[in-house]
């Protein structure tokens, strides 16, 4: 597994940063190189400081963090040449407290640029009930997700047309005058993912720094997330429109199990961890499904109608052991060791067969290197 692992990363490193797929996504993307990082981590490899700084270096003088930074010419995701003018989810913070417990030294004032980015997103991305908004859906990481179908008009997913609209949503932003992206006249919504993560981020800020008011920030977002987006007849949090949309931002998806990441709640954890157990929902032999197998919308290998996802099955992994939910945390490990072998370290996957889907390898696949090896892999049955 490790060797595979680092097989991977090594084929995606390029001048401090892997790109996810030298082919296929040939630029460095935000929430991606924080994974890697974690991945080099786990690894005990010290490129994972290298890559966690380089994920950072395109940072405005504003904070705000890009979620891409060009290898090459570009254009479509805003006015800057260089660099996108959206963002991805903070996973940075994490990232920096994974490297830090496995012993490897952060580049000199990677801290420095997480706190700023994170006050960024607190100063210019709340609204007035606390929660963090994005105004495009490259900015959730879930591009295509089920939640955003109201807002193109389609509850099937096609790529020509989702990729025209997400031009059309490209030209209907609003930018600053550094070119960071700030509202949009079409879209923008509060994921209940990206609050979790971002609250998350906050805590995992707060831990490394000492800093209280970054603890008093994650509480303050996990409670709004708890207040505004959780959904009690589903037993999962939802998204809330803002600009645009419709019902469809409260469908399930794994995303909305992501605040039990945060929650105070120990009962909403447990509920929503119970589906993620679920074979008849989120869980298969191959990692958590996207959309659950008994929603007429799961298509299990269509672009986020299904598929499992590496990093998303990382963040469930981190929630149940938050938890202490042990059997779903390594049931989430020996599922994911399996499918980054099946799938040959896809970008993802079949949750039924493991079959590979998207750019194979994918640099986000080497998280499954990070996992810890369960009793039942280290005392495997014998025959007789």
């Amino acid at each position: 597994m490790h060797d595979g692992a680092a097989a991977v990363l090594e084929q995606c490193w390029r001048d401090g940063y892997c790109v996810p797929n030298p082919d296929v996504y040939p630029h460095l993307w935000l929430w991606d190189s924080c994974f890697h990082s974690i991945s080099w981590a786990a690894l005990g490899d010290p490129r994972g400081a290298m890559e966690l700084a380089s994920c950072l270096d395109a940072q405005l003088p504003g904070g705000f963090v890009p979620h891409m930074r060009y290898a090459e010419p570009s254009e479509g995701s805003g006015p800057l040449a260089d660099r996108s003018s959206y963002t991805q989810p903070p996973i940075y913070a994490h990232a920096a407290r994974v490297l830090t417990a496995r012993g490897l030294t952060l580049v000199p004032g990677t801290l420095e640029r997480i706190e700023r980015a994170l006050d960024y997103l607190w100063n210019q991305r709340m609204t007035a009930d606390g929660l963090l908004f994005i105004v495009h859906p490259w900015e959730s990481g879930s591009d295509d997700s089920p939640r955003f179908d109201d807002w193109i008009g389609r509850s099937s997913w096609s790529r020509l047309p989702y990729t025209i609209f997400d031009h059309q949503l490209a030209e209907a932003t609003k930018f600053d005058e550094e070119g960071a992206a700030v509202w949009s006249r079409e879209f923008v919504v509060a994921p209940a993912a990206i609050n979790a993560f971002a609250a998350h981020a906050a805590g995992e800020l707060a831990a490394l720094t000492g800093k209280q008011e970054w603890r008093r920030r994650a509480d303050g977002l996990a409670a709004a997330i708890d207040g505004i987006l959780w959904d009690a007849e589903q037993h999962h949090w939802v998204d809330k429109p803002i600009v645009g949309g419709g019902p469809s931002a409260a469908l399930p998806t794994l995303d909305g199990l992501m605040p039990a990441l945060v929650t105070a709640d120990p009962e909403r954890a447990r509920l929503a961890l119970a589906q993620a157990e679920d074979t008849g929902r989120y869980a298969a032999p191959f990692g958590s499904r996207f959309v659950p197998a008994d929603h007429p919308r799961y298509q299990p290998e269509q672009y986020w109608r299904g598929p499992a996802w590496p990093q998303l099955n990382y963040m469930l992994h981190q929630a149940a052991r938050r938890w202490e939910a042990n059997t779903l945390a390594d049931a989430i490990a020996d599922a994911s060791h399996r499918a980054a072998l099946v799938s040959g370290f896809a970008e993802y996957w079949n949750p039924e067969t493991g079959a590979g889907l998207g750019a194979v390898p994918q640099g986000w696949a080497a998280l499954a290197a990070t996992y810890p090896v369960t009793p039942a892999q280290a005392n495997p049955p014998t025959a007789g």
